[in-house]
């Protein structure tokens, strides 16, 4: 199963300095004013060989003063349902302060494990100010700097040492297909009308489903785990920043799948949280099957479909070959045809192609149009295999791969796609010295 860390702590400590430098990137945007992260919250990181996903809470922090305060109460809450680890930034600099002894009353009720990080640790003297963190009463203090990597190592050990072991499930066989998707696009729905069920309590107040259900399903002869990140929640929670809410409870279902039923709303088309979750299934090399639901509320002739399914593809460039159905949930019309899509996705997902028939047929396109030659010198493709990965990843053995650039491999991905049949799959791509 995934492993999930939320980073959880007043606004400004340096929760995305840190959150940058586990993943190694520049995704959470990072400003001094109070609030400034938004959207990129997720990353994946490993170390000593344990991967995990790491969750930067404060991106969805909004508004003023009072209104972060219980925000940042409700984003703790989450974390500590969702996370295994939860790491509760403090800057050192500032000392305690009210909130932080509000959130640390929080995580002592926690059964998770908390590691308790003094941020801005970049001298003796911060050192020995750190240990008035001792008061919060969640034991030994991880001092760091995010900002230039001081003391991140120790707190990775750390978090490597506090992770569950790694369970294989019985089920581990089974296809497993997650149903995702915004709050009230009709997940809960789509899985009652596919299950015959009402297990999952449907109403049409955004955000009313709880936990990750996993349903075993059989349908034509196939047997596979629906992962519908479903349930019933309690009605005064409804009021949660959603947008987070869903990316997080998205981000365990698409990690713990094969293929991903992406639930759109035709009455409303692509919005930047359905982009958000495709982004993270294909992150994540997943299957993707894209359905648009509510079909039968839109006025349509008999382009009405290309015309949409054009508009879609357009906003997912530039993963495009991608299965698009049309379906109402209501009327349970084309519902099976989607699990169906679903299983063909994820059978593509796991095919092998011979390296004798890959080579027969990408050879002689690439000797016909070979990557442009740079600085006079020209790159020779000798020889491409398939690599033994879970998803489908290919390598081209190359005098110079260096010189290959994304547009050339793109040509070598579409040439994949035309001649084996890859739609709803991300394929890799990997240009490798011969």
């Amino acid at each position: 199963m995934a492993n999930i860390v939320a980073i959880v702590g007043r606004p400004n400590v340096g929760k995305s300095t840190l959150f940058n430098r586990l993943t190694q990137s520049r995704e959470a945007i990072v400003d001094s004013v109070s609030g400034v992260t938004r959207d990129r919250i997720y990353g994946k990181f490993d170390w000593s060989g344990r991967d995990f996903s790491v969750i930067d809470t404060g991106g969805y922090v909004i508004g003023s003063d009072d209104i972060f305060e219980e925000e940042i109460r409700k984003q703790v809450i989450l974390a500590m349902d969702e996370a295994n680890i939860i790491v509760f930034v403090v800057d050192a600099d500032e000392g305690i302060t009210g909130m932080d002894q509000e959130v640390a009353a929080m995580l002592r009720k926690n059964k998770k494990p908390v590691l308790l990080v003094a941020n801005k640790v970049d001298n003796a003297m911060r050192q020995t100010q750190s240990a008035e963190f001792y008061g919060l009463g969640l034991g030994e203090i991880y001092n760091i700097s995010a900002i230039n990597g001081s003391g991140t190592g120790e707190l990775l050990d750390k978090i490597v040492e506090e992770l569950p072991d790694d369970v294989e499930e019985e089920d581990l066989k089974l296809p497993r297909i997650a149903v995702v998707g915004r709050p009230n696009v009709g997940k809960s729905s789509f899985i009652n009308a596919l299950t015959g069920e009402e297990r999952n309590i449907v109403t049409d107040i955004a955000g009313t489903t709880r936990d990750s259900i996993n349903t075993r399903y059989k349908l034509f002869g196939k047997d596979f785990i629906l992962v519908d990140t479903a349930g019933v929640r309690k009605k005064t929670k409804v009021h949660e920043n959603l947008e987070f809410y869903s990316v997080m409870r998205s981000v365990r279902a698409i990690e713990n799948s094969d293929v991903c039923v992406l639930i759109l709303d035709a009455t409303r088309g692509v919005e930047s949280q359905d982009l958000s979750i495709f982004g993270l299934a294909e992150k994540n090399k997943k299957g993707i099957v894209i359905l648009v639901n509510k079909w039968d509320l839109i006025e349509k002739d008999h382009k009405t479909a290309e015309k949409f399914k054009s508009l879609i593809i357009k906003k997912l460039e530039p993963f495009t070959d991608l299965p698009v159905i049309f379906v109402s949930v209501l009327n349970k019309q084309r519902i099976f045809q989607a699990i169906e899509e679903a299983m063909r996705v994820y059978e593509r997902r796991e095919q092998h192609i011979a390296t004798s028939k890959l080579n027969d047929l990408m050879l002689p396109i690439i000797e016909a149009m070979p990557p442009p030659a740079l600085k006079g010198k020209y790159v020779k493709i000798k020889f491409c295999t398939q690599l033994p990965t879970q998803t489908p990843s290919f390598a081209f053995f190359a005098n110079l791969p260096q010189y290959v650039k994304e547009p050339y491999k793109r040509f070598l991905e579409n040439k994949l796609r035309e001649n084996f049949d890859f739609t709803g799959v991300p394929v890799q791509i990997y240009l490798r010295k011969k």
